[in-house]
């Protein structure tokens, strides 16, 4: 998940953040939505930072420690999902009470992508071959997913998806990628979830996308008979649990991202794999949670 730049990525003036939608769905005193303004992107940033750099074991350059966001080159030609709690509220730097933003998704369309040099999860993955096969598709990128610690929980993560999928359906997403994360960077510590996610999970042909050659790690580690299946699937990560509940394959073999100390796998989710009992809960017109 290291800050790069691709070639002919340009950055933006995000006009459009004040033509985001209202709202995309509601529990109790937690909203999801888009973020309107450079200042809702700025505090969805510092909360990336501390989750990213402060909870876990990214290593900040000097300017990412001076200002205490992440940010990258992509953060301006995305949209980011924000969860709200509207029940909790801080000062900012003038005094007003402001609810506090949680939880936060990255999500970038090819639309976009195309207009500025392509997809983040390219710099890991060769997945153009998997977008030139499929040229009547349209993908969306999902990345930088994460929520503060006491808001881990069932119903952040359901506000997570439920926005998730009214953007699909607002865009009329047709395939969503982007890379998961494990903690850690020696891929032999964590063998059982690598190998789990490989028999279990990988991609059929027609949707496999492989790590780039001199980055691929192999994910086949362990013998299919000689896996705790139960065991591999408690140690992955909530995120990547919740990608194959939905119906998520995993592409072939990951890869090391020692900034971030983690481990990447691809997450590819055509829509039309999706587990249907997740459709209806949310309903097909992702009306469970609107507000």
């Amino acid at each position: 998940m290291a800050a790069r730049w691709f070639p002919g990525l340009t950055r933006p003036l995000r006009s459009g953040l004040a033509d985001a939608p209202a709202s995309l769905g509601r529990i109790g005193s937690l909203e999801v939505r888009l973020a309107r303004s450079a200042k809702e992107i700025k505090a969805a940033q510092k909360l990336r930072y501390h989750v990213f750099y402060e909870e876990m074991s990214a290593i900040a350059d000097a300017q990412t420690l001076a200002s205490k966001r992440d940010v990258d080159a992509f953060d301006a030609i995305c949209d980011h999902m924000l969860v709200i709690d509207h029940a909790s509220l801080k000062r900012n730097k003038i005094g007003r009470l402001q609810p506090q933003i949680v939880g936060t998704y990255r999500l970038l369309r090819q639309t976009v992508a195309d207009r500025h040099g392509g997809f983040y999860t390219a710099a890991e993955y060769d997945i153009q071959p998997l977008i030139d096969a499929n040229p009547g598709l349209n993908f969306l990128e999902l990345g930088r997913s994460c929520v503060l610690k006491p808001y881990r929980n069932k119903r952040t993560v359901e506000l997570l998806w439920h926005g998730i999928w009214s953007y699909v359906l607002m865009h009329r997403i047709d395939v969503m990628i982007g890379c998961a994360s494990i903690e850690g960077t020696d891929p032999d510590r964590i063998a059982t979830q690598l190998s789990f996610l490989h028999h279990h999970a990988r991609a059929p042909e027609a949707w496999r996308v492989r790590a780039l050659p001199e980055r691929h790690v192999e994910m086949n580690r362990l013998a299919k008979d000689a896996l705790n299946e139960k065991a591999a699937l408690r140690d992955l990560p909530p995120l990547v649990k919740g990608y194959l509940r939905l119906g998520a394959y995993i592409g072939d073999g990951a890869v090391i991202d020692h900034q971030f100390g983690t481990t990447d796998i691809l997450i590819v989710l055509p829509v039309s794999a999706l587990n249907e009992r997740y459709v209806n809960y949310y309903g097909a017109d992702a009306s469970r949670y609107a507000s």
